[in-house]
């Protein structure tokens, strides 16, 4: 089904695969007659490879100084982006960035607060010259493939699933503070990603859909980290038999294998979709080069991948639905079983009770947002649903078509029209059910979605209240023949129907007739709109010669969420207020750091203020005591921060917020094993917080301060090991490193975040 190649490939022709060996070059020779095959310039072969070099202002090909081409942001970010481009000096938008509302658009949620934002955001489009797409338009990553994809473009994002790979424009979803840069005419900054080949074969099975080719990826990628960081690169004779919406689905999933970006090679259905939507002039063929080198591969057979399901609580969790329906006590105990680390043994957790009569009834369908409501998606799941119903009992279905345009034309198909008499509820566009302020579950229910995430507590419950729901991921065509039979878990494979496939008709109308578009359109004169809600952020210190840190937090899990990190759901209510939003830091994983955060903060206030250190915070006394028996060090000159201890921190969201939130309770660092993503340890050290790295058993406890020695001089130089030390009743030192910082990140992080590092 899934290959991964253990060494590196050339691809010949976009077709032949020769696996990297002593004789590869002997190889190819005999099938290109190209000699003395050199495998740098092969490496130069890719689409990524291209893409990536059209972008780079530096003059070096290994370290990137990127400029994208356009930028994307949705309403729980770009506020945050916006206030901290505005504090380094933003004057105009000089690039078009968009602003759309899908994630708190139902305006549902503290007052006036999620319109304040989208009025903020729509002022700061006329001001700025941007472009705003007002609530119930579009999803997102919708708008930016019906309205900003252009193949061989770069397009950067505030939201982790900001992947177009399918269209031929590279991709990346990362923290504001990135945008940031952009915004400011400055660059994005990375090593040259390694690149993986996706080779996809065949044909899929009848039934089979996107999310089941992308959950069977993810499970073959994910925890082995094969792609972790690299750009996935989909070629293969098998794209040719896939539709544009499947591809898409496909793609977008992709940011859950915790790849950088994804391309993919395009052809006449790609250019087709742009002809669609009036923009052929977007399109060009592009493919790798005759011969191609990749640093990996992973080989798809599409027709021998069947109908999925990914298990709460991660879309690497996968199994087949009819390897489910075979084993199912022997698959709960497993789940059972990773629960308890998720979950942090905090609420009793089991899914056998949804065993009825031997099969697996789940309580709800959702098919939504970027991955689930494409009109391919939607109109299969009402072909299946055509002439049935989905009962009277607790299992209810939901479908959320991705953009208005799609939503028109499912109405005059009659998609809509079966889908409703079959008893689905049809709602406008929005990206709730994705993150957990939509169609969430009673305690203890079910959930199977065509969405990108089942992180726990992403479908909407808290656990800290005692409630527990979970989320199981599968396609649109399986989530409908499971409401065909009234709940119970159903392989789309098991349903006869006739897929009618109608062509979609673009109405562009939609858009004409609401969307502001204000690029290269600034006015200057126009007066942002700041409701109550929208605060600014705090003043942030440079770094001290010297630092104190408080553990305040140790987590153990293998690897911990953005989510875990700051909450998702409604407590998006109060992104644009830093303060507001930083009281639910944790606090579904430990929810008293908070409190520790702050006690540690008080003395840091003090420091600032030249009051007592040791009045507002007696314990310090001997830690100071015991550092000055080894160290000369200045009280009032050194700085006093928390931090926490995670395994493998930062899957998942772009959200800056899980690093921001920390800081403004007086975070000034995360320790790590290591980190899941760029992104995440991007947002650590743009908002001025040192991301380090532990190698080895872990010398301190939750409650222990540590003294790190000359850690301003250690980043000025950039040395690679930086000494630390556990203060107990002892000064027991041990090792952090901090790896690999540009010269723009040592700066950020000694000015004490990016504010600081473009305001000066």
């Amino acid at each position: 089904m899934i290959k991964l190649y253990d060494k590196g490939v050339y691809l010949i022709n976009g077709a032949e695969i020769i696996e990297d060996s002593p004789n590869a070059a002997l190889a190819i020779s005999q099938n290109t007659g190209i000699d003395n095959i050199n495998k740098d310039k092969a490496k130069s072969g890719t689409m990524a490879y291209r893409i990536l070099e059209n972008h780079n202002t530096s003059k070096d090909t290994d370290s990137l100084k990127i400029k994208f081409d356009k930028l994307i942001s949705h309403d729980i970010t770009y506020v945050g982006i916006i206030q901290t481009a505005r504090a380094s000096g933003l004057e105009r938008f000089p690039l078009p960035y968009v602003l759309t509302n899908c994630h708190n658009s139902l305006c549902a949620v503290g007052g006036t607060i999620n319109e304040d934002d989208h009025m903020f955001g729509l002022s700061a489009a006329k001001k700025y010259g941007g472009i705003y797409v007002p609530a119930h338009q579009a999803v997102i990553h919708q708008y930016a493939r019906e309205m900003m994809a252009e193949t061989g473009s770069m397009i950067l994002g505030s939201d982790s699933h900001t992947r177009y790979g399918a269209l031929g424009t590279m991709a990346v979803g990362e923290g504001g503070p990135e945008l940031v840069k952009q915004l400011l005419e400055k660059t994005y900054d990375i090593s040259r990603p390694s690149v993986v080949a996706v080779y996809l074969t065949g044909a899929p099975r009848k039934g089979v859909g996107p999310q089941d080719i992308a959950l069977a990826i993810i499970k073959a990628v994910f925890e082995n980290g094969y792609v972790n960081n690299k750009v996935m690169e989909f070629v293969g004779d098998g794209i040719k038999n896939l539709s544009i919406d499947y591809r898409m689905g496909i793609d977008v999933m992709t940011t859950e294998t915790t790849c950088l970006s994804s391309i993919w090679v395009t052809d006449d259905t790609v250019k087709d979709y742009y002809d669609i939507h009036n923009r052929s002039e977007a399109f060009k063929y592009i493919e790798p080069e005759q011969v191609t080198y990749y640093d990996g591969m992973v080989y798809v057979d599409l027709s021998l991948i069947k109908p999925m399901i990914a298990m709460p609580f991660h879309p690497s969790n996968a199994y087949t639905i009819d390897e489910l329906n075979s084993n199912l006590y022997d698959i709960l105990d497993e789940v059972e079983k990773k629960a308890l680390i998720s979950l942090d043994n905090k609420v009793k957790y089991t899914l056998k009770d949804k065993i009825r009569n031997g099969r697996l009834y789940v309580d709800q369908g959702t098919i939504a947002g970027c991955a689930g409501g494409s009109y391919e998606n939607i109109c299969d799941a009402a072909d299946i649903l055509k002439d049935s119903f989905i009962g009277r009992d607790e299992f209810s279905l939901s479908v959320y078509p991705a953009s208005q345009p799609i939503f028109m034309e499912l109405v005059n198909n009659g998609a809509i029209a079966k889908l409703t008499a079959a008893g689905a509820s049809i709602r406008t566009a929005f990206c709730g059910p994705c993150f957990g302020a939509g169609d969430t579950p009673a305690n203890k229910g079910l959930s199977i979605r065509h969405t990108t995430r089942n992180f726990p507590n992403r479908e909407g419950s808290k656990i800290t209240n005692g409630q527990i729901a979970s989320v199981a991921l599968m396609d649109a065509r399986s989530i409908a023949a499971t409401a065909a039979n009234q709940g119970y878990l159903t392989s789309a494979e098991d349903i006869d129907v006739n897929f009618s496939k109608p062509r979609y008709f673009y109405d562009s109308r939609i858009y004409e007739n609401r969307v502001y578009n204000g690029t290269d359109k600034a006015d200057s004169s126009v007066e942002l709109k700041m409701g109550p809600g929208i605060v600014d952020w705090p003043k942030m210190t440079e770094l001290t010669d010297d630092l104190i840190l408080k553990v305040v937090s140790v987590i153990h899990d293998p690897v911990t969420t953005t989510d875990e990190l700051i909450p998702s759901g409604e407590t998006s209510s109060y992104r644009s207020n830093p303060l507001g939003l930083a009281e639910f830091t944790l606090s579904r994983k430990d929810p008293e750091y908070v409190g520790r955060a702050k006690d540690v903060q008080k003395a840091e206030k003090a420091r600032l203020a030249g009051e007592s250190i040791t009045d507002t915070t007696p314990e310090l006394n001997q830690v100071y005591e015991l550092i000055r028996d080894k160290f000369n060090i200045i009280p009032e000159e050194t700085q006093i921060g928390s931090t926490i201890y995670a395994v493998k921190p930062g899957d998942g969201s772009a959200r800056e917020q899980a690093a921001s939130c920390q800081k403004v309770l007086g975070g000034f660092a995360n320790i790590a094993k290591e980190y899941a993503t760029k992104r995440y340890r991007s947002n650590l050290i743009n908002w001025g917080m040192l991301p380090f790295v532990l190698d080895g058993d872990l010398p301190f406890e939750n409650g222990d301060y540590l003294f790190i020695k000359d850690i301003k001089d250690a980043i000025q130089n950039n040395k690679s090991e930086i000494r630390a030390y556990v203060v107990t009743k002892e000064m027991k030192e041990f090792t952090l490193s901090l790896g690999q910082l540009t010269e723009d990140e040592r700066r950020i992080i000694l000015k004490g975040c990016l504010i600081n590092f473009y305001r000066n």
